[in-house]
């Protein structure tokens, strides 16, 4: 039996995906649940594993490839029963239908192919599973009528000494939402420094980083200042009642921005292992795309590599998002005398579209508080 492998749609905006790698060759065999290939999109790059055991027969859509969700990329010879039809990790499972006589269906990559270089599709001989027409047949056809295939050229070339490195499209998505938020939101930045004493003596014996006390004394802000937890829509401002918090983590090759849930409604020690969790399976791309929509306001932590001010810009449709510098011991003077404490400065960028300085400021007031004079046995 011959099992499909079709791009899936993972999640309601997603349109396509690109094929990052393939980790089987055409003709190796895999084991059922083992990783497949892995998939990027705008929003997750993601490992799908096989439906079932068996051999990987051909390879449609190969790395680098981006194609509208519901492709067909790959066919795998299985031994399952036939008729069989379900959804395992993404991916469609269903007996291979070949198409009646006559009639062909060609992949996205395959038509576009055949449209920049005049090819007649009905006139050229697929040596693909059941008479299907792949990229190669394309490639042989435009080859013997002694054209040359045109190679997609992005900037300029790289001259002696240097090095070109290709646009992954997880950067090319990072770099559009970047100039896009610029481009849609009036930016501005406010800066508060916040005394970490209480905080760093609570978690003296605790396997607790100062991540999940920002973000709870965040949500606590958010309650008071609830329209910092907003976004701005054609009729109006959209302020939202729950509080889903973004977590910005840094990858290798990029950022993802995995979403905790309701997160005013967590103590620390859940918070910490949320967010723990979160960001280990964003870096070893087993996140769902679920968990990196739906937030509400965008914590990111530019501290933990030792910057000490950051001007972070706004993860859309947000209206806000904060930013955590290294809390470092320094000599600050307290009631006239000068003493070393930890401190910490923090950072919120938001949309003056939608909120002003008072009321940012006002938001960051509280934080500052909360962080400082929180009772953090009573929250653990």
């Amino acid at each position: 039996m011959a099992i499909d492998i079709i791009m899936p749609q993972l999640g309601e905006s997603i349109a396509e995906g690109t094929v990052v790698k393939w980790f089987v060759p055409v003709g190796g065999t895999i084991q059922k649940d083992e990783s497949l290939l892995e998939v990027e999109t705008e929003k997750v790059t993601l490992e799908i594993p096989s439906p079932a055991t068996g051999q990987l027969k051909e390879i449609i859509v190969h790395e680098g490839e981006t194609v509208p969700v519901g492709t067909l990329l790959a066919r795998i010879e299985s031994a399952l029963a036939s008729e069989v039809i379900n959804r395992v990790g993404g991916v469609v499972l269903r007996p291979m239908e070949l198409a009646p006589t006559g009639e062909q269906h060609h992949s996205p990559a395959v038509r576009q192919l055949a449209r920049e270089h005049g090819v007649e599709l009905s006139h050229v001989k697929g040596t693909g599973v059941g008479g299907r027409v792949t990229k190669k047949d394309v490639l042989d056809v435009i080859a013997r009528s002694g054209a040359q295939p045109k190679v997609a050229v992005s900037g300029s070339q790289p001259s002696m000494g240097e090095e070109l490195l290709p646009i992954t499209q997880m950067r090319k998505t990072i770099a559009d939402r970047m100039v896009k938020s610029k481009q849609t939101s009036a930016h501005v930045t406010t800066f508060f420094e916040a005394d970490f004493s209480s905080i760093a003596k609570f978690r003296e014996g605790r396997n607790l980083t100062y991540l999940p006390f920002v973000v709870r004394a965040a949500t606590r802000a958010i309650r008071d200042v609830s329209i910092v937890n907003s976004s701005w829509g054609e009729q109006g401002i959209v302020v939202k009642r729950d509080i889903h918090i973004g977590i910005a983590t840094a990858l290798d090759d990029g950022l993802l921005v995995p979403v905790v849930r309701y997160a005013d409604r967590k103590g620390l020690t859940q918070l910490a292992k949320e967010i723990a969790d979160l960001a280990e399976r964003a870096r070893s791309k087993k996140l769902s795309p679920e968990e990196v929509q739906g937030g509400t306001f965008t914590i990111t932590n530019h501290g933990g590599f030792g910057s000490l001010f950051s001007t972070p810009i706004i993860h859309q449709p947000q209206i806000a998002i904060l930013g955590l510098g290294a809390i470092q011991k320094r000599a600050v003077v307290i009631d006239d005398a000068i003493a070393i404490r930890p401190m910490g400065y923090f950072s919120l960028s938001f949309d003056h579209r939608v909120i002003d300085g008072a009321t940012a400021d006002q938001f960051m007031t509280k934080v500052k508080h909360n962080l400082e004079h929180n009772h953090w046995e009573q929250i653990l």
